[in-house]
């Protein structure tokens, strides 16, 4: 899987532009959680699903969850999100 720097790269080039802040959100909570690269860009992708945005405390939720339960693909996380009604 890609840095999250890489993936938050590729997002721009498709046309998602985060704020300074949305950016320090998404290393904060990679920081503060001590979640992988692979878990902070699914909790990305899926905040932005969600959200139809950036949205820095879904993000922040979102990412501790995913790495309170252990979860470490993308189609778990998916999963998970659906379950919760979430996306």
């Amino acid at each position: 899987m890609k840095t999250v720097e890489d993936y938050l790269y590729d997002l721009e080039a498709k046309g998602f532009c985060f704020a300074d802040d949305a950016i320090g959100f998404i290393y904060f909570g990679k920081h503060y959680t001590n979640a992988s690269d692979t878990i902070v860009n699914i909790a990305i992708e899926i905040t932005l699903k969600a959200q139809k945005g950036f949205d820095g405390s879904f993000y922040i939720s979102l990412l501790e969850s995913l790495v309170q339960n252990k979860i470490t693909s993308k189609r778990r996380a998916t999963n998970f999100a659906v379950e919760r009604k979430l996306i």
